[in-house]
């Protein structure tokens, strides 16, 4: 009869693990969608941690004095008490669907069919845990492989064991079904930039369905006692580390576990809808786990104080993440300094991983508060963007006095540097970079909307009212909004993509800018907080 000991378990789990492990960095820099913090890999190694601290919990005993039905339930526990972010509490949904498959069946061999009706339901498990589920993710490729094992049942000689089956003989017939599932997964990952149009401007594969590929790779080798696992494509980091456009204004990932009786999962989402996105509320009556990207963790939590008790809360702030990881991405050959003004503005830059000089309010730093900064990036070529014309004189002197090879972008506004600023590849080099930001330059046309300073000479208006500008044209003035629309229209002729970053008192906020886009243009919008200016624009 096969092995009933946990240590079976704790191998294959542990080969799993330390895979992850070995390729954790790897999947944090695919991390784009959907949102670009480069933490996919930690937190699915948190979820198959918490498995293993559950098993080395259960150490030396056997499943027959468990129940496998108590083996599983309890990994499934420990999954979704682990899990953290998007990635890892999909993942403990798949652990607690091939649970609940695994402890239907009790008596029956851990076999071929069995595997593949627990691969089945943690599928569906998955897709259930998600309101809004995307294809192009770690969703579709597990059902993907899910469906790689139905198929392969059809053509496989022996699909059930029987009650002699020794352990080798198991863990071979397993390891031959899996690694056909993970050649499959592999073939799915490659295709999801097709499916995710972030994924494919950003020039990855999903992380999260990759981080899943790994694992299933580490089961495998787990099975067959090999050292390390069959070798997987390596990829390269996100060319556009941008937080998507959909999740960017939500600052804290927040997540916390509910313990209480009689809870329902349906009836928390939409109210914590109300206070952020990427909502997730898995578990069951008894324990919740919560998932949500909000500005109010605090808020999240309290709607929870009368139905059960929160712990083990773990809030991390995206926007430090998206800064720290794009950091040390942008550590290679070549970065960029670039001059701004407003909160919001550094974020955006930072996000794309430039390293920032804050212009103040009169956007004026000194050619010595540019030259510290190019000296200060750890690359040994940087591209400066002035972002207004009057720092030009400054950049080209603090250019010329760096002992670093770098060069002075031609940009103008900051709206269009951000812009143009996705082109930068840390990897290449500087001639390179140079030719691609420049070319992206010319295929953006910039535009603004501020309030006037004083009474047009011409009596088209007068001080306060709002004035739009396409280039240094004006083109539109009066009431914000008519100015605004009218801006925006000129701007967006022949363009696909319309950026709109909204300053310091902008009139209008920028919810109530949605769904008004000009037809056919896509819209993104920002806070960036920028002095003077109600709004940047950017047409590309």
């Amino acid at each position: 009869m096969a092995d009933p000991s946990i240590e079976r378990f704790r191998r294959v789990v542990s080969a799993a693990a330390s895979h992850l492990e070995e390729r954790r960095q790897e999947v944090n820099d695919l991390n784009v969608f959907p949102v670009a913090d480069g933490d996919t890999g930690d937190n699915m190694a948190l979820t198959l941690r918490a498995v293993s601290d559950e098993l080395d919990r259960l150490d030396g005993q056997l499943v027959d004095e468990i129940g496998r039905t108590e083996l599983v339930n309890a990994l499934a526990r420990a999954a979704l008490m682990g899990a953290r972010g998007n990635s890892g509490v999909i993942l403990s949904q798949i652990v607690r669907g091939a649970a609940e498959e695994l402890a239907s069946r009790p008596g029956e061999l851990v076999d071929p069919m069995l595997v593949a009706a627990a691969f089945a339901r943690a599928a569906d498990a998955a897709y259930e845990s998600v309101r809004e589920p995307a294809e192009g993710t770690m969703l579709t490729v597990f059902r993907e492989m899910a469906h790689s094992i139905s198929r392969r049942l059809a053509h496989m000689d022996e699909t059930r064991l029987q009650p002699t089956a020794s352990p080798a003989e198991q863990d071979a017939l397993l390891a031959e079904l899996l690694e056909d599932a993970v050649r499959d997964g592999e073939a799915a990952v490659a295709r999801t930039p097709e499916q995710l149009e972030i994924l494919r401007e950003s020039g990855v594969v999903d992380a999260g369905a990759y981080g899943l590929v790994v694992i299933l790779a580490g089961v495998v080798a787990g099975l067959r006692g090999d050292a390390a696992p069959s070798a997987l494509t390596h990829y390269l980091p996100a060319t556009d580390t941008r937080p998507h456009h959909v999740d960017s204004r939500y600052r804290y990932c927040t997540n916390f576990i509910v313990t209480g009786s009689g809870m329902d999962t349906r009836s928390f989402a939409p109210r914590l809808e109300e206070l952020g996105d990427s909502v997730l509320v898995v578990g069951d009556e008894a324990t919740l786990k919560v998932h949500v990207h909000t500005d109010e963790p605090e808020a999240a939590m309290a709607l929870f104080e009368h139905t059960g008790r929160v712990s083990q809360l773990d809030v991390a702030d995206m926007r430090e993440q998206i800064a720290e990881r794009s950091a040390r991405l942008q550590a290679g050959r070549c970065a960029a300094v670039a001059v701004v003004s407003g909160g919001g503005m550094r974020e955006l830059y930072e996000g794309l991983g430039a390293f920032v000089v804050d212009g103040g309010e009169t956007f004026n730093p000194s050619i010595y508060d540019l030259l510290a900064a190019i000296h200060e990036v750890p690359s040994e070529e940087v591209l400066v963007f002035p972002n207004n014309p009057n720092v030009m004189m400054a950049a080209d002197r603090a250019v010329e006095l760096s002992d670093k090879q770098a060069r002075v972008v031609r940009c103008d506004s900051q709206q269009a540097g951000v812009t143009a600023l996705v082109e930068l590849d840390p990897t290449a080099a500087i001639d390179e970079n140079e030719r691609r930001i420049m070319a992206a330059l010319e295929g953006i046309r910039a535009g603004s909307v501020a309030p006037a300073a004083r009474d047009d000479p011409k009596g088209r208006f007068v001080r306060g009212d709002a004035v739009g500008f396409v280039g240094d044209e004006i083109v539109a003035w009066g009431g914000a909004g008519s100015t605004l629309a009218e801006t925006t229209a000129r701007l967006a002729e022949g363009a696909e993509i319309l950026t709109v970053i909204s300053g310091e008192g902008a009139p209008i906020a920028l919810s109530e800018l949605e769904g008004h886009s000009p037809d056919g243009v896509e819209l993104e919008l920002h806070e960036g907080g920028q002095p003077h200016y109600w709004w940047l624009l950017a047409a590309q």
